[in-house]
C-alpha cells in the first residue's frame, strides 16, 4: 500500500494523469441502465425494475423516443434535488400518460432518481423526475424511486440552480443533451468511464 501511495504521489508531482478505470459493462444490466449526457459530463443511472417495473418501462419507452433529449433541468434546489422531464420547461408539462404510484422501500439518498408528481395526487407521475443531491427521508414511500446515479453525480452537482425561496426555478437552465438506454449503444458509444459509485449501505437493494 505504501508503494502504491508513493507511486501515485510521484505521478501527481510529475504532472502526469493516471488513466481512468473503466466501467465493467459486462457486469451491468445494460437494458436497465441509462446514459445521460450533460454539458458537464456523463451520468449513468441504474434503474430498478424490481421495485418500480411500470415506471422503469415507461421511462425506457420515452427514452427510446428521444423524449428527454434537449429537455431542461427547470427546477434545481441546491442541497435538495434537480428536476427535469418537462417538455414545457416550466414544471407543468409531461408526456400525457400518468402512472399509478409504485412506492417502495428504496430511500431518497444522494443520487436517488425518483418521480415528480402533481401536488398531493400520488398517481399523477408522468415524465418528470428528479435526482437527489442529498438525503431527504420525508420523501420515502411518498414518491416512486426507480433508480440511482451510479456514476457522474459530480456532473449533476454543476447544474445551474435556482433558490429555495423561488422553489428552484432556474433562469438559465441546463439541459439533457441526450438520454439513452445503454443496451441501445455500441461498445464504442458506451466507451470507458470511471469506477461505479458503490451503493450507500442504506440504499442497498432490498
Amino acid at each position: 500500500m505504501r508503494i502504491l501511495r508513493t507511486l501515485v504521489l510521484a505521478v501527481a508531482m510529475a504532472g502526469v494523469s493516471l488513466p481512468a478505470f473503466a466501467v465493467e459493462w459486462e457486469k451491468i444490466d445494460l437494458e436497465n441502465t441509462l446514459v445521460m449526457e450533460l454539458r458537464y459530463g456523463r451520468v449513468i443511472i441504474e434503474m430498478r425494475p424490481d421495485k418500480a417495473p411500470n415506471h422503469v418501462a415507461r421511462i425506457k419507452e420515452l427514452v427510446r423516443q428521444h423524449f428527454y433529449d434537449g429537455l431542461k433541468f427547470h427546477r434545481v434546489i441546491p442541497g435538495f434535488m434537480a428536476q427535469t422531464g418537462d417538455p414545457k420547461g416550466d414544471g407543468t408539462g409531461g408526456s400525457g400518460k400518468e402512472m399509478k404510484n409504485e412506492f417502495n422501500t428504496l430511500r431518497h439518498l444522494r443520487g436517488t432518481v425518483s418521480m415528480a408528481r402533481e401536488g398531493d395526487n400520488v398517481d399523477s407521475a408522468d415524465s418528470q423526475f428528479f435526482i437527489m443531491f442529498s438525503a431527504k427521508r420525508a420523501l420515502d414511500r411518498n414518491y416512486t424511486v426507480w433508480g440511482r446515479v451510479i456514476e457522474g453525480m459530480e456532473a449533476v452537482d454543476q447544474l445551474q440552480a435556482g433558490t429555495e425561496e423561488n422553489n428552484g426555478k432556474v433562469d438559465f437552465p441546463d439541459m439533457i443533451q441526450s438520454l439513452r438506454v445503454a443496451a441501445d449503444m455500441t461498445p464504442e458509444e458506451r466507451g470507458p468511464s470511471t469506477p461505479i459509485m458503490p451503493a450507500p449501505a442504506e440504499a442497498a437493494p432490498q
